[in-house]
């Protein structure tokens, strides 16, 4: 076949270091979530969503066919900060060395879209901790709680 046609959807998650509320700032969350936009796009991974609160944020993307999920999300992440700390006062800003990835079957991305989209008000309710128990549990991924929460 001479062509070469990937659609993988990806629902990635990562927070802050240590879970520090660095995007308390509404307005400037909102940017931080359309520059990632942009360095997706840079990627060749288009993003579908982004979102998130004030210690973590979520991505909804379909994977490019030229690019592996840990480049992607060093790139997003280094680009990121880098972003971050020339846009404010946050010098001190970084992103957890870990994350979750998780695969996405096309008929679940409208509903991922609208449970990223609703980040605020989901965690009204449920912490980052247990979002993140949660959705591993969901994937049948064991986690270490000794190495998971940089």
């Amino acid at each position: 076949m001479p062509q070469s046609l990937v659609q993988i959807y990806v629902h990635i998650v990562f927070s802050t270091k240590d879970r520090r509320p660095f995007l308390r700032d509404k307005p400037f969350r909102e940017r931080l979530h359309a520059y990632l936009v942009g360095a997706c796009g840079g990627q060749d991974c288009p993003s579908l969503q982004v979102g998130g609160v004030e210690d973590h944020a979520h991505l909804l993307v379909r994977l490019g066919k030229t690019i592996d999920i840990a480049s992607l999300i060093r790139e997003l992440k280094k680009e990121s900060s880098k972003w971050v700390k020339a846009e404010s006062n946050l010098q001190d800003f970084h992103w957890q060395s870990g994350y979750g990835a998780f695969s996405i079957s096309p008929s679940h991305v409208e509903s991922v879209t609208e449970y990223i989209r609703n980040q605020e008000e989901h965690h009204k309710k449920e912490s980052f901790q247990d979002e993140f128990r949660r959705l591993c549990k969901k994937y049948n991924i064991e986690i270490d709680e000794r190495y998971v929460w940089d």
